[in-house]
Order: structure tokens, then C-alpha cells, then sequence
């Protein structure tokens, strides 16, 4: 028997038990809402990918690839579910715009699972209450196991979400596939020898766009680690907690009881966290501060002197950025989106696009900045803007609209879908009002109908 599982079977068994088992009917409705909110946040992403670097060398790379019975997110180019699957993967994550979960586990549901869902889906047909469920199943496996890592696959350079992603995506293709639980399990077997990711991109200079590889391929392996088990391919039952398996060769530190923790009776879903703002997580809440203290004191970002963020010690470590080589560093500096958010409008997904790099202001205003490593611990910050006059306005920010204790609103979650689908014009509402009654759709072979430019037209449900 394993340390922190009962019952002599390991984890990998009892999460496919589980994750079979999860029906629409008997899901809370605020799990619901969160899994359709994770749904309608991804595909906005993704939609909002093909105008960034990364979506559109992934739709370059996949120009050539054999037609299939699946879209790719935000096209209506049909192309094999794994390949829709990781292109979707890196559309949803191409802006760093996706979900994660709140405390944080190295998860990213949004990127691994719903173009794996959307993939697996259209190829069986299922319908919105089968899709939703599987998100619901996948969810609460992949922030199991993110949270058994203790977020310490980063410790050793790796980049948490492409290990802990495929096994998500494997519950929810699996699920979608109807396999029973062996193969299930198999597939998490298998999983575990397919997922990847180093951190140097944030450390080198250059490279950046393959940190967005990494959630392409999570999903992606999710598809392929079903396929191979169902034909016939195995891999091991203690995938996750054997001596040789995934807590033991990827983390600094784990705990293996908090796999199946709470398994059939707590709802991980609800530490879902979505987004505000294009940029890592760990600038939302100086971002947000900034944004509140520049509407409150109407601050001239001209007259700033000063800027001081205190925060927990990684803020400091591994994002005090003030030069950033490339597009993904300055979406993981703090004091260039933080100045950007002194700037421009931090709502607009493009404030923490291109500008970053190319905008002289933002640049200036980022040497002022000044990260302080503190005994604050996830999130929580202290953001003190001094003036050119002495004036000093501060705030403590511990959370920000998306997180599990403030979620969006429905209107937020709109507002920030439709920021994100602008370039589909008035198809960007209709998809909206699809997607927010996803659970009474028959099937979701609709969805290789979205228009894929502002010139299309949404069909309304008709496949053409």
C-alpha cells in the first residue's frame, strides 16, 4: 500500500473510479457554473490567441496537417483531435490570459483541458452536459495533483503545467471516450511519460514563446495517452506516487495523500481562478492595486517618483524584470505591467501585448519600480506609489476580480470574453450566449462554425 492512500489501490485507479463516475445531474450548481465559466474563458482565449506570436506559429505549424473530424479552436479548419488539441492548447495560453487554480498548484485547466474536451467532444459526439461533466472530472484530478506537488516541480526548472496538464487531459478524453476505469488508468499511466517543460525560457533571454508549447502539448498528450492505451499500450497503476513515479522524480517536496483527498466529497473546482489581466499571475494583484489607486487619485503616471511592491519572496526572485528580452518576460515582469497599468487601460488584453517592449514610457516607469521580499505569502502585495510632490498612495491587495473569494460577475466574465472576441464582431455576443447554455446543447459539432475573422458569420448552429 502507498503512504497517504488506503485501501491497496493506488491513485491513478481511484481517480479513474472517480472521474467515471461524475455525472451533470449530480454536480452542485455552482461547480456548474464554475466548469462553464472555465469553458467560456478558454475559448475567448483562444480566440484571442491568433493575434499574438505564438497562436499564429502554431496555426503555421499546423497548416499542413491532415483534415479530421475536429476544429481547431476559433477556425473552422477541421483537422485529428490531438492535433486540435494542442494547437488549442497553445491558442488558449498564447496571451497568458488562462485560468489556474487559487493557491496556486501549477495548473492550468483552461489551456490542458478544454481544447481537449472541445476535441473529444466533436469526435463523439457529446453533448454539453457530457462535456461539462468531463471539464468537472478533469478539474478535479489535475488540481489534486497539483496540489500533492506543492508547487515544487518549479524548484527543480521545470515548468509545473506541462507535467501536471496531461493527466488532466487524459480523465477528460478518456471520460468523453467512454473507456472504463483500466483503460482509464492506463491512460494515466501512460500520461506520466508524456508530459514536459523547463523554465529556462524565463531565465536565458530568449525563447520565450515555448513556455506556450508547453500547454499544447499537455493537452495534446491527454489525447495521445488515451489512444495509445486504448490500443492496447499500458503504463503503470503508481504512476503518481511509486518510488520511481511522478511526485518523487519531479518535486522537491509532495504529498501523496492529497490525490485523493476530499475525492467524491469536496469540489477542488472551487479554487478555480480566472484572469484578469494578460499577464502572470503573480502581477494581478499590484496590477489591480495600480489600476484602483490610478482611478481613485486620477494619477498622472508623469509624476511618479516612486514605485515599491512588497510581496512574497518569489515576487521578488523571479519577476523583478526591468529590461525584458522578449514578449513573454515582460508578461512575467512585474514593474513593466505594473507601470503599463499606470499607463494604459489594464483591461485591455493588448495593453500587455506588444506595447510592453516597443512603449518608451512603460519602459521608463519600470526602472522605478522597486520589488521587496517580505513574509507575504501567495499572492498578497503592498503597492506604494510616491509622487513627484512627496504625495504617497498605497494599497494591500490580497486577491482581484476571478478569484475563487471574489469571483467575476456574469457581466465581468462577459466583459472580459468579449474583450477577447472583439475581432469576431457581433458573432462574439451570440458565441457568448451559446456557450453561457452549453449544458442544453445536443452536441458541440456547432463549434466548427466559429468564424475565424471578422468578416465570417457565426452560424447560428447549422454546420456548414
Amino acid at each position: 500500500m502507498q503512504p497517504g492512500l488506503s485501501g491497496g489501490r493506488s491513485a491513478a485507479q481511484s481517480l479513474s473510479d472517480y472521474a467515471l463516475g461524475v455525472r451533470f445531474e449530480q454536480l452542485p450548481a455552482d461547480v456548474v457554473r464554475l466548469a462553464k465559466d472555465c469553458l467560456i474563458d478558454a475559448l475567448g482565449a483562444a480566440v484571442y490567441g491568433h493575434e499574438v506570436d505564438a497562436g499564429q506559429a502554431v496555426l503555421r505549424y499546423v497548416a499542413g496537417a491532415a483534415a479530421g473530424p475536429c476544429a481547431i479552436p476559433g477556425t473552422a479548419t477541421r483537422v485529428a483531435p490531438e492535433v486540435a488539441a494542442f494547437a488549442g492548447g497553445v491558442l488558449v495560453h498564447a496571451a497568458e490570459l488562462d485560468s489556474l487554480r487559487q493557491p496556486g498548484a501549477g495548473v492550468h485547466p483552461g489551456a490542458s483541458l478544454v481544447p481537449v474536451a472541445l476535441a473529444a467532444a466533436q469526435l463523439g459526439g457529446a453533448s454539453g452536459r457530457e462535456l461539462l461533466a468531463a471539464l468537472v472530472a478533469g478539474i478535479e484530478v489535475l488540481f489534486r495533483i497539483g496540489a500533492a506537488t506543492k508547487h515544487s516541480a518549479e524548484a527543480r526548472g521545470f515548468h509545473a503545467p506541462g507535467l501536471t496538464g496531461p493527466f488532466g487531459a487524459a480523465i477528460v478524453a478518456g471520460k468523453l471516450a467512454g473507456v472504463d476505469a483500466r483503460t482509464l488508468c492506463q491512460a494515466l499511466g501512460i500520461a506520466g511519460s508524456l508530459g514536459g517543460g523547463l523554465l529556462e525560457f524565463a531565465k536565458s533571454g530568449d525563447g520565450g514563446l515555448v513556455k506556450r508549447l508547453h500547454l499544447g502539448r499537455a493537452a495534446q498528450a491527454g489525447i495521445v495517452a488515451v489512444q495509445l492505451a486504448q490500443a492496447g499500450f499500458d503504463g503503470p497503476s503508481t504512476v503518481l506516487e511509486g518510488r520511481h513515479g511522478f511526485l518523487h522524480a519531479y518535486c522537491e517536496a509532495s504529498d501523496a495523500a492529497r490525490l485523493t483527498d476530499g475525492l467524491g466529497t469536496r469540489y477542488e473546482t472551487s479554487t478555480l481562478c480566472l484572469k484578469r489581466y494578460a499577464c502572470h499571475i503573480v502581477a494581478h494583484t499590484p496590477v489591480y492595486a495600480a489600476q484602483q489607486m490610478r482611478a481613485a487619485h486620477d494619477i498622472d503616471a508623469r509624476r511618479i517618483a516612486a514605485i515599491r511592491i512588497e510581496g512574497a519572496p518569489r515576487l521578488a526572485a523571479n519577476h523583478d524584470i526591468k529590461l525584458p528580452a522578449n514578449q513573454v518576460l515582460a508578461q512575467y515582469s512585474v514593474p513593466v505591467c505594473v507601470a503599463a497599468a499606470l499607463l494604459h487601460d489594464a483591461d485591455d488584453p493588448a495593453t500587455f501585448g506588444a506595447r510592453l517592449l516597443q512603449d518608451e514610457a512603460i519602459r521608463a516607469l519600470a526602472q522605478r519600480v522597486t520589488l521587496v521580499a517580505t513574509d507575504a505569502t501567495g499572492l498578497a502585495t503592498v503597492t506604494r506609489i510616491t509622487l513627484d510632490d512627496g504625495t504617497v498612495y498605497e494599497r494591500a491587495q490580497t486577491d482581484f476580480p476571478g478569484c475563487p473569494s471574489t469571483p467575476f460577475t456574469p457581466a465581468q466574465l462577459r466583459g472580459k470574453f468579449m474583450r477577447m472576441t472583439k475581432r469576431l464582431g457581433t458573432a462574439a455576443d451570440t458565441l457568448f450566449k451559446r456557450l453561457d447554455r452549453v449544458e442544453h446543447e445536443a452536441d458541440l459539432h456547432w463549434l466548427d462554425a466559429m468564424p475565424a475573422a471578422p468578416s465570417d458569420s457565426f452560424a447560428g448552429g447549422e454546420r456548414r
